[in-house]
């Protein structure tokens, strides 16, 4: 199941670690910039395994027809 809802979200959670600026001159920021990394890798993927399953469904639609 492909929920636009979902897909919005984590293209908005996507843009927002890409906007995110690291402070290095604050306490704990490294384990902050990595722990926003392996989010944004994680969102990312889950992104790309809803484009292609919603892919997959479109063309055995077409298939079908």
């Amino acid at each position: 199941m492909n929920d636009p809802a979902t897909v919005s979200q984590l293209t908005e959670l996507i843009a927002a670690l890409d906007r995110r600026l690291p402070h290095v001159e604050r306490d704990g920021e490294a384990d902050i910039a990595r722990d926003a990394a392996r989010l944004r890798l994680k969102a990312v993927a889950r992104l790309t395994e809803l484009q292609r399953a919603a892919r997959a469904a479109t063309a055995t639609t077409e298939l079908a027809s």
